[in-house]
């Protein structure tokens, strides 16, 4: 069965002719319809466009779980209203905002150790520090090593003359120094360099950070696919990481509670990556970061009626203690 609809394009009309199954264009007038049906208050209707306009209905109502019913029952929660659904995106957006230059501090933090040690250890030039004899000589890794290099090639051969510092030393020196190569290089290649490198450099870079190499292994993908994430401005508040980190000293710290034997928060949620930023950034960075979206999390408190902060918490792992991990010590 085919179904005609209406969009202005200007200030014409036109009419689509479309599949009743597919996903059909909604107008700003039947996005609000829809949203209202679904039991969403709405008191500023043109406010409520013009969000919608901005920010994309499909994007907006992403962030429409917390204010549910139940996941069964997908109407919302009696008197929810749009100016709450906004506010949880908003919020969102804003803690994205504040995990992302964390993030971005690591990566170049990264960057730095790796080329240094790398380079004083193996030479600073691409036919010194790209020798497959540098890197792990594990039979299981062989192929992501050669793959791995290739990749660095390629990045440097694409990148290289997009950036003034690695175009300069092509130029006039004939190579690129590693500490320089890895302008180019995405945060995610430099997280997987540290998978394939030998047990003593991993040790070695690892004792930086006062980690140990099989947690900093589980770290750094986590870390880059957090980057990614947030790079893209994709729902941030819910995300979960594909495996979770190890207990550590903060768990234990902060009181939080078991269940099964497992801790509730900070495995895989949202908690998770601040323990790791708290253990990869300095204090000063860490206690700016926490007052940060502790401000946050203060403004959004303010905005819901419906349901309460708590939820809110809770659906990113934070315990309602999380700002005390300020005042732990590193392990």
């Amino acid at each position: 069965m085919l179904v005609v609809i209406k969009f202005i394009i200007g200030d014409s009309m036109a009419k689509v002719r479309l599949k009743s199954t597919n996903k059909i264009f909604r107008t700003l007038d039947e996005q609000i319809e829809i949203l209202k049906d679904k039991g969403l208050v709405i008191d500023d209707e043109y406010y409520a466009k013009t969000i919608l306009l901005r920010e994309n209905y499909f994007f907006l109502t992403g962030y429409r779980h917390l204010l549910l019913k139940s996941q069964t029952d997908r109407k919302y929660l009696p008197n929810a209203n749009f100016k709450e659904l906004y506010a949880i995106f908003n919020f969102d957006r804003q803690i994205r905002n504040i995990i992302f230059k964390n993030l971005l501090i690591i990566e170049n933090n990264a960057k730095s150790i790796f080329s240094y040690q790398l380079s004083k250890k193996y030479g600073f030039k691409e036919k010194e520090y790209l020798q497959p004899s540098n890197f792990t000589n594990n039979p299981e890794k062989f192929r992501q090593v050669n793959d791995l290099l290739k990749k660095m090639k390629r990045q440097i051969r694409v990148n290289g003359n997009q950036h003034s510092a690695t175009k300069h030393y092509q130029n006039n020196y004939g190579y690129i120094p590693l500490w320089i190569v890895v302008k180019v290089l995405s945060f995610g290649i430099v997280c997987e360099l540290f998978t394939i490198m030998k047990k003593e450099d991993q040790i070695e870079l690892s004792q930086i950070y006062r980690i140990d190499p099989d947690t900093m292994s589980i770290y750094l993908p986590i870390l880059a696919n957090y980057r990614n994430l947030c790079a893209h401005e994709d729902i941030l508040y819910n995300h979960r990481t594909q495996k979770p980190i190890p207990d550590t000293i903060f768990h234990r710290e902060l009181n939080i509670k078991k269940l099964d034997g497992e801790f509730i928060y900070g495995k895989d949620d949202l908690f998770a990556l601040i323990i790791i930023l708290k253990q990869m950034i300095s204090d000063d960075e860490f206690k700016l970061l926490i007052n940060e979206i502790t401000y946050e999390i203060d403004i959004l408190a303010g905005k819901l009626k419906t349901i309460k902060i708590d939820k809110m918490l809770d659906a990113i792992g934070f315990p309602t203690n999380f700002r005390e991990i300020c005042f732990l010590d590193k392990e």
